[in-house]
């Protein structure tokens, strides 16, 4: 039996080689990305050891970036698993959205809402039965925050985008997950200057996602630390 194939994005730091590394440990196949090529080899080197690793690097509002997944994912048996990861807050420090530059907002979305939905349509007819897709949410799509206008829009326009291809696509486990707060760059980037020593690493909400991925619930909008909690359907 061939082993499973993951497809994470953003996966070169943070919450997304928190991911990977759990993956690979379980023998997934692997296919990753990241901004910075340098740190994506690194990352790749790590995972290499437990398992097939593919690493591409590159910006996912990239058109022609994003069609190398759809090459990659011939060398595997399909794909199981689609961790849409890679994200960006925008301005450091995040400005009020009267004065946020509207070209900046335009990358925003495209990162955060149109670059997974891009990604989803491109390996559509590469999912195996029963395939799974997570979009990574944030408490700030729920909660209004001063400043925070640019990001929280899009991730409330990705949670609700989720929700929608839950429903137009029933044979599928589609979720949006908010991973709650994290020691990781884009945080501190989200919190100049301010200590976030005290925020938990990324791996401690890496057991919520498994719990879901690996248990029988339903499509929907989850909080990672929370799933435990939660009743399987």
């Amino acid at each position: 039996m061939e082993n499973k194939t993951a497809i994470i994005t953003g996966a070169s730091r943070g919450l997304g080689f928190a991911l990977a590394t759990a993956f690979a440990k379980k023998n997934w196949n692997l296919i990753i990305n990241g901004r910075n090529a340098e740190a994506l080899l690194k990352a790749k080197n790590k995972l290499e050891q437990w398992t097939t690793v593919e690493a591409i690097s590159g910006d996912i509002i990239d058109e022609i970036h994003l069609l190398q997944f759809k090459e990659r994912i011939k060398k595997f048996n399909g794909v199981d698993l689609i961790i849409n990861n890679a994200s960006t807050i925008g301005i450091s420090p995040q400005p009020n959205l009267l004065e946020y530059p509207i070209e900046v907002i335009h990358t925003i979305f495209h990162t955060n809402v149109i670059a997974p939905l891009s990604l989803i349509q491109k390996l559509k007819d590469d999912f195996n039965s029963g395939a799974t897709i997570i979009n990574i949410s944030s408490d700030a799509a729920v909660n209004a925050y001063k400043k925070w206008g640019g990001y929280s829009a899009s991730k409330a326009a990705l949670d609700h985008m989720t929700l929608i291809l839950a429903k137009e696509n029933p044979t599928l486990n589609i979720y949006t997950v908010d991973p709650g707060d994290m020691r990781t760059q884009m945080h501190q980037e989200a919190f100049p200057g301010e200590d976030i020593s005290d925020r938990p690493l990324p791996e401690e909400s890496v057991p919520g996602f498994l719990s879901l991925i690996f248990g029988q619930y339903k499509s929907g909008r989850y909080e990672a630390k929370k799933i435990e909690n939660i009743h399987s359907i």
